[in-house]
């Protein structure tokens, strides 16, 4: 099995001119004391333009890789060759390397590209960039060894290429070089030859004073910047991560991760318009998951789909907790650690849990808990700026003081554990440190009970103290100041945590009542989620009195990829037979899955499609509009996307369902929201929709013609 690694660079700065970075480049040829591998290096090939503004120069490359013995003699080989190719362009200021191996090249397969650009903000600073892919087709049973020293190897030149270029810069430092004019192009040049190797014409040669050189050339540059070939447009700390960010708000990150979190957040950045998290939370998903991008990718996917369906980013400003929790939750944030965390102190024991969850239900506590890591999320940020290095996580004090079997209320437990199992998955990574203090006799039956939902990595930050304990060596104060020790916990810091206490009965709900105020809690989100299986898609139906309205949607596919449709129909579908609703609510828990279009319907006949059919892919967001040309009946679909051949089973539907329950890959996931605007309020709407990130913007195209079905669709990849 082939494997394809690949790696992307952050932009490395250097405070540079770029002439001057260029010299200290020069100097590793032909070989470079500095990186042993490289033994050599003869030049192939060399192309300088007239105006010596053009400079191509092709070098083979000898390398002697660090590599056993054995598998060298295998291979049969002592040495690598490389072709690498410099284009140097001194009129843009870019120099473009691309190299691959000639060695093995029909069995390994290694592309290289790097650029020196200039800084786009500041033209006396240089950008360094580069990006490589490694795929093994075979190597004679050693594939996964020849990966490991391949990325080793590719690992520790990374490192090194920012000291080389350090080091010449120091050399040439000595020397007394610490400037190196820019190109200018030859007073005497005809400008017929110069316009041969250049894209625009160069304007005649005049002699300019140094002051208006530098002002004209700072036009240039800005167009520059963005017509360097195979170059996405330059950088700005929006769009791409440099070296220095990442180790000052994200920490110091190895090539290979630092590569991780550049290739994730590019495909956030292509595949969820406006919705893309900070790179401090992309990077605890990529923490969870070991740096496994795909595995990564799938729950941060899901935790973004959980966010939008909860709302959880207007959490706190929307959000006011009930009273009883301002008055019964033993719970508040204090100050912060000796690391620089945020603290959380926790008065567990102090809590009744039971009345809590009676009074309150388990959808009110769940969404506190929430508000509480959203702000844990504002607070690490807070401090990461205030303390000026990267801090990503909080440290949970629990005192257990007073912990009793009250606390062991299953009902209460249950709520725990689900509580603990959704900030498991939507903020991981997020706890730096547990310290439980005061913990009595029946803890130990409590941990075995809630231990087995927690994940390793986050149960090797817990620190147990039984009774006093924590006022002993290797206690409290190894990891809190003294200063700020609670009052409660024998400190003399006044601590603003509500004490606790029992939740008086007249509190107490009824579980209808309760049932009631959780439905209300999670239908304030706006989307509605479906499952769609394969021959079982889910139908949506709007009816149509004005001709001209305008049915817009918004759909995130959350599993699996489905084919969306939109129909039209002048009758009424018949509403889904009781029975195969039946069927379904045995296939799908909780599945809301509808069809409406009957099975004897035929297209074209009894309904036509007004939109042509859009496929879409796991992960997407999805929004489009649609005029409507006729009043009736629509019907929105979502269909499992399959491949053609099987496109036109006739099996029916529910035992289709039923036959493809066994594989759950058959089970897609979608959550939408669709809306009917008249089209007269289209446009007015259109501004409040823009400002949201919503993605609508190509919408406005879509009322200039009401008499005929007009559409844009837009799919933000």
């Amino acid at each position: 099995a082939a494997m394809v690694q690949k790696y992307q660079s952050p932009v490395r700065v250097y405070k540079h001119p770029f002439e001057l970075i260029m010299a200290a480049y020069e100097r590793r040829f032909p070989t470079c004391p500095l990186i042993p591998m490289f033994v050599a290096s003869d030049t192939v090939n060399e192309y300088k333009s007239e105006d010596e503004a053009i400079h191509v120069i092709e070098r083979r490359c000898k390398l002697d890789i660090d590599a056993p013995r054995l598998l060298k003699k295998i291979a049969g080989v002592d040495y690598v060759y490389f072709v690498q190719k410099n284009s140097l362009n001194r009129r843009e200021r870019t120099l473009h390397i691309e190299a691959y191996n000639e060695t093995f090249s029909n069995r390994v397969i290694i592309n290289e590209h790097c650029c020196y650009t200039v800084h786009p903000d500041n033209e006396d600073w240089t950008c360094f960039e580069q990006s490589a892919s490694l795929d093994i087709k075979s190597f004679f049973g050693f594939e996964s060894t020849v990966e490991k020293i391949a990325m080793k190897q590719y690992t520790s030149n990374i490192k090194k290429g920012k000291e080389i270029i350090e080091y010449y810069l120091k050399q040439l430092e000595e020397e007394g070089i610490t400037f190196v004019p820019r190109w200018t192009p030859p007073v005497a040049c005809k400008l017929e030859s110069s316009t041969s190797h250049t894209r625009r014409p160069v304007s005649p040669a005049i002699n300019i004073p140094d002051s208006a050189t530098k002002e004209g050339l700072n036009s240039k540059e800005i167009l520059n910047t963005s017509s360097s070939p195979s170059e996405p447009t330059a950088g700005t700390p929006d769009d791409k991560l440099d070296a220095d960010y990442i180790k000052r708000y994200l920490g110091d990150l190895t090539p290979m991760q630092e590569s991780c979190l550049i290739r994730l957040r590019q495909w956030l950045q292509e595949t969820h318009k406006g919705k893309i998290p900070k790179d401090e939370h992309i990077l605890r998903f990529l923490r969870a998951r070991d740096f496994n991008i795909d595995k990564a990718r799938e729950i941060l996917c899901q935790s973004l789909t959980w966010r939008k369906q909860h709302q959880v980013d207007y959490i706190l400003d929307t959000w006011n907790p009930p009273q009883v929790l301002q008055d019964y939750y033993a719970g508040g944030w204090h100050h912060h650690d000796k690391d620089g965390r945020p603290l959380y102190v926790l008065r567990l024991g102090q809590m009744d849990t039971k009345g809590l969850v009676r009074a309150l239900g388990e959808e009110a506590l769940l969404r506190y808990v929430l508000s509480i890591n959203e702000e844990g999320l504002r607070r690490c940020e807070e401090n990461t700026k205030v303390f000026g290095r990267p801090i990503s996580s909080w440290t949970c004090l629990v005192d257990l003081e007073g912990l009793n079997m009250r606390h062991l209320w299953r009902p209460g437990v249950k709520a725990l554990l689900r509580i603990i199992e959704v900030v498991e998955a939507n903020y991981p990574e997020t706890l730096g440190r547990l310290l439980i203090l005061r913990a009595p006799r029946v803890f130990p039956v409590l941990w075995t009970l809630v231990s087995p939902f927690i994940d390793d990595n986050t149960r090797k930050k817990f620190l147990i103290y039984a009774g006093n304990d924590y006022q002993g060596p290797g206690g409290l104060l190894d990891y809190i100041d003294k200063e700020i020790i609670p009052d409660f916990l024998g400190g003399e810091c006044m601590c603003e945590v509500p004490e606790g206490g029992l939740v008086p009965k007249s509190l107490y709900r009824t579980a209808e009542e309760l049932e009631n105020e959780d439905i209300k809690l999670w239908t304030e989100t706006i989307y509605q989620s479906a499952s769609v299986f394969k021959g079982a898609p889910h139908e949506v139906l709007i009816q149509i009195v004005d001709a001209s309205s305008v049915i817009t949607w918004d759909f995130d596919v959350c599993k699996g990829d489905i084919v969306f449709n939109i129909f039209h129909s002048k009758r009424a579908p018949q509403p889904p037979k009781k029975d195969s609703l039946g069927a379904h609510s045995i296939t799908s828990p909780g599945g809301n899955n509808v069809q409406l279009i009957d099975k004897v319907w035929q297209l074209g006949r009894d309904y036509s499609m007004v939109e042509s059919p859009l496929i879409c892919k796991e992960g997407e967001s999805v929004q489009g509009s649609h005029v409507t040309r006729w009043p009736g009946f629509y019907i929105l679909q979502w269909k499992f996307h399959s491949m053609p051949a099987c496109a036109t089973t006739s099996l029916p539907r529910v035992d289709d369902v039923l036959a493809s329950l066994q594989v759950s890959s058959h089970k897609c996931k979608v959550m939408y929201y669709t809306e009917v605007i008249g089209s007269e309020d289209f446009r007015g709407s259109m501004t409040s929709l823009e400002s949201s990130h919503s993605g609508f913007s190509q919408l406005s195209a879509a009322t200039t013609s009401s008499s005929q079905s007009h559409s844009s669709s837009m799919i933000s990849r």
